[in-house]
Formats: C-alpha cells, structure tokens, sequence
C-alpha cells in the first residue's frame, strides 16, 4: 500500500445539512410500528398485527386476471402521466354510478396510492402561511404533508363522547382570513368516525361560500357501516372548491399495487398532473389494467368484504370493551377501533399512549398504533382487519398484559 504523504489532505466525513422542508416532517406513526414487528418476526417472535391499515383479504380474482393479462398483452409502457383515457373514464363511470356525481375525463387522474393524490393536491394548493383545518385524530400524514407545503394545521378537537363528530359549526369556529383549505376523513382513519350526509353537505355549502377549498379523503367510503352511503362528489354545485381523494387499496384489497385517484375542478388536476410529471410520472400501466377491472367488473366482493369487516367489528369492539380499564366507542366505517387507555397510565412506568403500545409489543408481542400520530393522547389504534382467530388471539394477549401492570 502506498503510504499516505504528510502533505496529503484529510478528507472529513461530509456534514450533511438537510432541507428546513425536510425536518418539518416526521416518519409516519403507522409505517414505524410495521417495521417494528418485522424485526421481532425476524427474531423468530410470534406477532399478532394490529397495526398496519390493511385488508386481510385477497385481491379478487378477476383484477389480477386482468394485470396478468396484461402482462402477457405487453402493456408495459409509458402511459399519460394521469393515467389512460381507460382509467380515467372507470373512475368517472364507477363514481357517477355509485354516488350521482358528475365528473368528466379531464376532471379526473390516477397516482401511485391515495397517499401520493393527497400529497399532490396539498402541494399545489397549499402555499406558505396558509391555514388548514384539520379535524382530530387525524390521519397520521394529513399534518406532515400540509406542513411540508408550508401551511400551518389548526387542530379541530373532537369530542370522544360525540363519537368523535364533526360538525359545520365546528369549523367555522376556526376559519380565518388565512384558511385556504379543510381536509375531511369520512370515514375516518383512525377513529372510524363517519360524518352524516347533512354535517358533510353543510361544511362543504360554508366552505365554498367562503372561498375554501375542501378536500375529502374517501379511501373508507365504502367501508360505511350507517347504511348511507355519500361522497360529497354528489353536490355538484359545490364541485369548484372540492378535492375527492379515492383508493383501490381498501375497496378492493389492493394496498400493495398502489392505485389512487383525484376528482377535481380541470385547472386543479392539470397542475397536479404537472407536479406529478415531475416526480413519478405514470402510475405502473399493469396496475392501471388491474384498476380498470376492479372499477368497471363486479362490485359483488365489495359488499361481501363490507359485511365481512361489520361482524369483525362488532367482535373486537366487544372483546375490547370486556377488557377491565379500556374504553371504546362503536366505529361506524373504516376497519379501526380507536380505544381510549388512558387508566393505565401511571402503572408500570406507562404514561402515554406510546409507552404503552411499546412494552405490548415489546412483552406481549402485539402490534398496535399509539395514538401520537394521529393527533390525540390517551388512544391506540387497533387495526381489525384480520380473521377473529387472530382477533382473539391479540385480545387474550391484550387482556393478561394490562391485568398485569
């Protein structure tokens, strides 16, 4: 080896200096809790998952037929960054038949996941000193994507009692001369809550009045238990000031192909299509095949995973409320129970919600999500989307672990 000459400069490890954007921003709540247990599962530890968002179910069969499909047909290449005009038309038709709404082709784009629609509609909404109110809880990325924007979130708080409800009157409470956008979950992630036809339908009438926009996340919509089944998407005359942010991640089983969409005035959806030439581009052309036949096939599997998820509910809400000291209040959509522990704080070195999602997964070796991240400080997230094996199996866990602190 030729020896280093005294004259040779030493060559310092580079300091990284991050963007101020960049450390506005924590990592999600909910994706910090899934790697968690995958290293316990790599230890060779049996966990039971209450934590991550997803359906237990199989994607049907009918939508990986049609990715299969068109693989074998060579539909590998770059498409329109919002998607084909065959996608596009799905989801206009699929939203009009199900919920009277009256989009067209230009008022509608696909992205990677829901996620990714939320964060582009924020970006070309949202600017510098803005205000956003943001119901709570609130799901884990809502704050973290308007505060990377710029904008600053105002906190609705919400009454546990009320069902976690969210009201016109409410908002309005809030509004400023700096509002320039209300971010609304029904149903909700994590708490479950879903707000009525008339409560949504008021916020939207004072929002549009005001000059505000509203962007409604309906990744759940069809996960609603009340048996009144509403986008917001239906008022037409409101559609100017309106951001309907859709998923096939839930719907139909398919959070790992990474398929959402927006439906938005013509001038919104162009930018947003802008930004996201800049970024991803096109969502994956197989997916885009697969979330044709998901949109425009058979919506049978649907209803037959809606009712599926209400019997699941009904199970673990009652199992949690057998549980000496935990409070839950009856979700109506989603597949969430959002229990309230906050008489075990004090016990055994566990003083918020975080302490105790730890030492479950740490001792008891179940995985759920504090509820930190979403905006509250006496809750976790439990996630039943699982089979009632499994259900009961965490519970029993749940159960032994918290009569022991």
């Amino acid at each position: 080896m030729t020896p280093v000459s005294e004259a040779t400069p030493v060559v310092k490890a580079a300091s990284v200096k991050l963007t101020e954007r960049i450390n506005r921003i924590e990592p999600s709540a909910t994706m910090a809790v899934v790697a968690e247990a995958d290293k316990l599962r790599q230890q060779g530890i049996d966990v039971v998952d209450f934590g991550a968002g997803e359906p237990h179910f199989a994607t049907p069969q009918h939508v990986k037929d049609a990715a299969i499909a068109a693989i074998q047909n060579n539909f590998s290449k770059y498409t329109a960054v919002g998607g084909t005009i065959e996608l596009r038309d799905a989801i206009v038709n699929r939203h009009a038949t199900d919920f009277a709404s009256a989009y067209k082709r230009e008022e509608t784009m696909a992205s990677t996941g829901g996620k990714h629609v939320l964060f582009n509609a924020i970006q070309v909404l949202v600017d510098h000193g803005d205000e956003v109110i943001l119901p709570v809880p609130y799901w884990v990325s809502f704050k973290d994507i308007v505060r990377y924007a710029g904008g600053n979130c105002v906190l609705l708080e919400t009454d546990e009692k009320q069902g976690f409800r969210v009201t016109a009157q409410m908002i309005e409470r809030l509004v400023t001369p700096r509002t320039k956008l209300i971010i609304l979950n029904s149903p909700s992630n994590p708490s479950g809550a879903v707000m009525s036809p008339e409560d949504l339908t008021e916020v939207v009438t004072m929002a549009a009045q005001r000059g505000i926009w509203v962007i409604s996340d309906e990744c759940y919509v069809y996960l609603n238990y009340t048996g009144k089944q509403f986008s917001v998407g239906s008022l037409n005359e409101y559609c100017d000031w309106m951001v309907i942010v859709g998923s096939l991640s839930k719907t139909y089983a398919m959070t790992g192909w990474r398929l959402g969409y927006a439906l938005a005035p013509a001038k919104l959806i162009a930018a947003m299509q802008k930004l996201q030439s800049q970024s991803t581009s096109n969502p994956t052309s197989i997916v885009q095949k697969a979330a044709v036949a998901a949109l425009n096939g058979p919506q049978q599997c649907v209803e037959e995973m809606r009712l599926e998820y209400v019997k699941l509910r009904d199970h673990v809400v009652k199992g949690l409320r057998s549980i000496p000291g935990v409070n839950c209040t009856l979700p109506e959509g989603a597949f969430y129970a959002y229990p309230n522990v906050s008489s075990f704080f004090g016990k055994s070195g566990v003083n918020s919600p975080a302490d105790l999602a730890g030492k479950l997964l740490r001792e008891a070796h179940v995985a759920l999500v504090p509820g930190e991240g979403f905006g509250t400080h006496e809750h976790v997230r439990v996630s039943y989307a699982t089979s009632i094996g499994e259900l009961d199996r965490g519970l029993e866990r749940m159960r032994k672990f918290l009569a022991a602190l």
